[in-house]
């Protein structure tokens, strides 16, 4: 047996050392800190072998030599297939398959008289060593940005070493064996939750470890190796918690394992789910059995489960809905380009953002009454139920951290309208009129060019359109009146109004910047923001008027002296050509074909701070500018919801979730920064500025 042992772990190392021979000329200090990791593997698999020799030595069953013939048999066939058939995949899923088993067997497979034992201490050593060099390797690993982060729940590894441990409880009695079973899937639950970011997934990781080291295993009534123990969960949980911190995945490639499932599939994997809550409710249920105090038990416990049935029908329509509406991205998304980034950009313009604001809140509210139910029925002698609640905890963690990320991180909802009048004289008594017939090919070919490149601007950011009017004779007041009045009421599906309107205006002006109308009339910019108050209300959504006109620059500097709204106005200066070497002189429509260029085109070479470009831009915004965030729900925009997705009986943690959500504890700190910010915006405003929805004004 020793020369079987000696023959394997000589030829492992012999094949190891002439496959790194062979890739030495790429060398690196990457290459250096593998070595790390090589060596992690060595001292996990001596333990591993040590471990169970001693075992074998002092119980004597066959049992145990078996297992470790066919450990040393499993590691050359995985040899072989590595070395010898380039089976890189199927060995190591072996490999770490039979890592996670025979953990598991040194787990459970303890007695007291192992305690010692020589081989016995020197295994538990080198389990502790295997853990810090594996430790070290993946921090190295991550400080010399050599870690491929990849959007996944849990990597093979890590599903086939928890199955293996899995496999390994069964050893146990099986109550004691489920417990283990269900424990493994909470970890694996905790994992998840770490690699997503979830908000609570560092305190359902703190949870999990205290109670599973403090309670769990001790009324378990079976003697484990706490070394090996220790070994297993630091080995899992060592990737997905330094990747908390050093993982740059943005939210929607994180979870984009989830986001690309069909709609089916997303709902069937609730089934589980609710599996598990039903399990935690019956288990929680056990403890009304107790008669000692049942005259507070019994009360206490209805009055928590009703409160726990209420948030988890919420809970579970909530879900519901939100697999509904992803459904309806994803078919949009597939209309219009496989890419990840266009899902946020569907995501974002379907009103998902409000719709996970809202839901986070009410979430938050459904693991309250987890915890509240456990609390009340909790029963520290139980395995069973300490890991179904080690279970559930991190599940519903990993929902609420789902629409807290994209609550926080998807941009609002824009709608745009656009009008385009060529007309480029006045009389003087300074009505529009049209031009000469002479230029009017010409002109209708510029404005069609306009009205497409609008068009495009607002396909490409997902931005409503409300319609391009395109007009050759001149509009009224009264229909531009009506138009714009109209478009500013234009609310999204979900009921609240959208955070964005933007308004594109191409036609001709007056030296004081006034749209010149047909009939003599015109219109000024506080006509325009006095329908803006009378339309927005209360409300906190921003106006964006972007202009291709020759006196752009009147509005420009009149809207840095408005106070209390959030708007913006996009212009535009042509320079007066004087210089021979320019042929062709800047006309209507060069700034709006490259602006649209600037924000729709990543490649784009366009400079907006060079000199002497005969296209300037230059925007201006008002002084609460920098005040604006994207809209936050309010009561009505809560209770709508509620009307909207939940039955009646729900009512009262709706009310519930709006109180909390009206406290607001850092509120000085809000006020000093927002001031920093408005001073900084008014006072140095940057060449460009990002809006939040895509696209960004410039200024030359």
């Amino acid at each position: 047996m020793c020369r079987f042992l000696r023959y394997c772990v000589s030829h492992c190392l012999h094949a190891a050392m002439t496959r790194l021979e062979e890739v030495n000329g790429d060398v690196s200090g990457w290459s250096s800190v593998r070595w790390l990791g090589y060596l992690s593997g060595l001292n996990l698999l001596l333990a591993l072998c040590l471990g169970l020799y001693a075992r074998w030595e002092t119980s004597a069953e066959t049992t145990l030599l078996v297992i470790f013939v066919l450990a040393l048999l499993v590691l050359g066939i995985a040899s072989v297939l590595y070395y010898y058939f380039n089976k890189e995949r199927i060995s190591l899923s072996l490999l770490h398959l039979w890592f996670g088993f025979l953990l598991g067997l040194l787990c459970f497979l303890n007695s007291p008289t192992l305690r010692d034992d020589v081989k016995e201490q020197a295994a538990n050593y080198l389990l502790l060593a295997s853990v810090a060099l594996r430790t070290l390797w993946a921090l190295l690993e991550r400080l010399l940005g050599c870690a491929r982060y990849r959007p996944a729940f849990l990597t093979s590894a890590e599903r086939l070493e928890l199955a293996g441990f899995a496999a390994a409880s069964t050893v146990l009695l099986v109550q004691a064996s489920t417990s283990v079973i269900v424990l493994v899937v909470a970890l694996a639950a905790v994992m998840v939750a770490l690699r997503m970011k979830a908000l609570l997934a560092i305190p359902s990781l703190v949870c999990f470890a205290v109670i599973t080291a403090v309670l769990f295993f001790k009324f378990l009534n079976i003697a484990t190796n706490p070394f090996a123990l220790a070994c297993f969960f630091s080995q899992l949980i060592c990737d997905p918690l330094l990747d908390v911190y050093f993982s740059g995945l943005s939210v929607t490639e994180r979870w984009q394992p989830f986001l690309v499932w069909r709609g089916l599939w997303r709902r069937l994997s609730l089934l589980p789910v609710l599996g598990v809550e039903v399990a935690f409710i019956v288990l929680a249920a056990r403890k009304v059995s107790d008669l000692d105090r049942w005259y507070l038990m019994v009360p206490a416990f209805v009055v928590c489960a009703l409160f726990w049935a209420i948030c988890h029908v919420v809970f579970v329509i909530t879900v519901w809905g939100f697999h509904t509406k992803l459904s309806d991205c994803q078919r949009l998304c597939l209309s219009q380009g496989p890419e990840l980034s266009s899902l946020d950009k569907v995501m974002a313009s379907k009103g998902m953002r409000h719709f996970c604001l809202i839901s986070e809140r009410l979430l938050f509210f459904t693991l309250a009454s987890t915890v509240a139910v456990a609390a009340t029925c909790w029963q520290a002698t139980s395995s069973i139920f300490i890991s179904t609640l080690l279970l559930v905890l991190p599940l519903e963690s990993l929902f609420h951290g789902l629409f807290y990320e994209l609550g926080n991180s998807l941009g609002g909802t824009c709608v745009g309208f656009a009008v385009v009048v060529p007309t480029n004289y006045c009389s003087p008594d300074g009505q529009a009129m049209l031009l000469p017939p002479d230029q009017v090919l010409e002109l209708n070919r510029r404005s069609t060019g306009m009205l497409s490149s609008v068009q495009h601007f607002f396909a490409h950011h997902l931005i409503q359109s409300f319609g391009c009017d395109y007009s050759t004779s001149g509009m009224t007041l009264e229909a531009l009146q009506a138009k714009i009045k109209s478009f500013l009421d234009v609310r999204n599906v979900d009921g609240p109004r959208h955070d964005t309107y933007i308004i594109f205006y191409s036609g001709h002006t007056h030296r004081t910047g006034e749209w010149a109308l047909a009939g003599g009339d015109t219109l000024r910019l506080d006509q325009l923001l006095e329908w803006w108050r009378e339309r927005n209300g209360s409300f906190s959504s921003r106006l964006i008027v972007v202009l291709d006109c020759d006196n752009s620059l009147p509005w420009v500097k009149e809207v840095m002296r408005v106070e209390g709204l959030y708007v913006a106005v996009q212009g535009a200066k042509l320079a007066r050509v004087t210089r021979t070497e320019l042929h062709v002189p800047p006309q209507l429509g060069d700034f709006t074909s490259q602006w649209v260029e600037f924000n729709c085109n990543s490649n784009s070479n366009i400079q907006w701070s060079e000199r002497g470009r005969a296209v300037a831009a230059i925007y201006g915004i008002s002084k609460h500018w920098s005040d604006y965030t994207l809209h936050l729900p309010t009561g009505s925009d809560l209770t709508n919801h509620w009307r909207i997705y939940f039955p009646r009986m729900t009512y009262p943690v709706v009310q519930l979730a709006l109180w909390c959500s009206s406290l607001n504890l850092l509120w000085i700190c809000g006020v000093c920064l927002r001031r920093l910010k408005r001073f900084k915006l008014n006072w140095f405003p940057p060449t460009i500025l990002d809006t939040g929805q895509g696209f960004k004004l410039v200024r030359t």
